[in-house]
């Protein structure tokens, strides 16, 4: 008999190469799972690879078997952790395979925006280029990254990664506090989150998705900006209030956004973001961690997450 069985909820949903583990095992993959296939997948497992099909107390409590849960990606808001800690499950996450596509992504987006390409982009394929009075035209406002302030929000591998960029064009960097400390409580190295928001030229997020987080970038926050900064989003879609940013957009509260995230993805139901067609505002879809390297990276770190938890020493635990 296998001592473990495995069950792969989501292979599509990653390209590359994935080893099986080196123990003893039963191993079934799906290409996707759809809620209501989930119960009769997993009913008899004991390890759960997934990325981000929700995995809550109510389904978990069912699972006589399980042990461990494999976490595909870095975030982990769509496992119930408080659940997995109590009943003592195992959840492994995938660390540093993406640190370098996604900050790559980030600074794409901050380029692409403050030199304003999609506007002209835009306008050449409308013929403005070819009926201009000189050899170019000037329409559109272009900013450099050099001199300009990039403020993060988030000092993981991911943000290190942006800063690493943003300092090689020759941007000053301010590492943003958590929204609501006080002044005189300000880490030694971050700028108050209010501070931030009003000297930096591109705002990049790369905070994990919590109580403390979620929506910490709303109305206010982007008043707060300056009328032509950009925000970029690789992180997480309930960062920001996507209906505020909409508005922003729209009425030119700021200067522009990238995003590579919404708040429920795909977004099915529709969502304020997908509304806008201005070149100011660029929508990816959530593929900025999803270079074929990175992918392979990730693949391979996820099957020594699994070869270290059958040996009993598990690494890059949350619960």
């Amino acid at each position: 008999m296998a001592e473990h069985r495995i069950v792969f909820l989501e292979r599509d949903s990653i390209r590359g190469e994935f080893r099986r583990p080196d123990f003893p095992h039963a191993y079934d993959e799906y290409p996707l799972t759809r809620p209501e296939e989930l119960a009769p997948r997993v009913k008899d497992a004991s390890i759960l690879i997934t990325n981000k099909v929700q995995l809550r107390g109510e389904l978990l409590a069912t699972l006589p078997n399980l042990k461990m849960i494999a976490c595909a990606a870095t975030g982990t808001d769509n496992v119930d952790l408080a659940w997995c800690r109590e009943h003592g499950v195992v959840v492994s996450n995938i660390r540093g395979y993406a640190v370098n596509t996604v900050p790559e992504h980030a600074i794409a987006l901050a380029l692409t925006l403050r030199r304003n390409l999609m506007a002209y982009r835009r306008d050449v394929q409308a013929g403005k280029w070819q009926q201009a009075p000189m050899f170019c035209f000037f329409d559109h406002p272009i900013g450099d990254l050099n001199g300009a302030t990039l403020g993060i929000f988030g000092r993981g591998s991911l943000g290190e990664g942006v800063a690493r960029l943003g300092e090689a064009f020759g941007m000053r960097v301010l590492w943003g506090e958590h929204r609501g400390v006080a002044e005189s409580k300000v880490r030694p190295g971050r700028t108050a989150f209010d501070t931030v928001l009003r000297e930096a030229d591109v705002i990049s997020l790369h905070c994990p998705l919590n109580d403390a987080t979620r929506g910490m970038i709303g109305e206010a926050e982007l008043r707060l900006m300056k009328p032509d900064a950009v925000l970029i989003n690789t992180a997480r879609g309930g960062l920001v209030d996507e209906a505020a940013l909409a508005r922003a957009l729209k009425e030119g509260w700021i200067g522009g956004a990238g995003f590579d995230v919404l708040t429920k993805e795909p977004p099915r139901e529709g969502n304020p973001l997908l509304e806008i067609d201005q070149p100011n505002f660029i929508l990816t879809p959530h593929v900025a961690w999803a270079s074929a390297r990175a992918m392979q990276t990730l693949l391979d770190q996820l099957t020594g997450n699994l070869e270290a938890f059958a040996r009993g020493e598990p690494r890059n635990r949350v619960a």
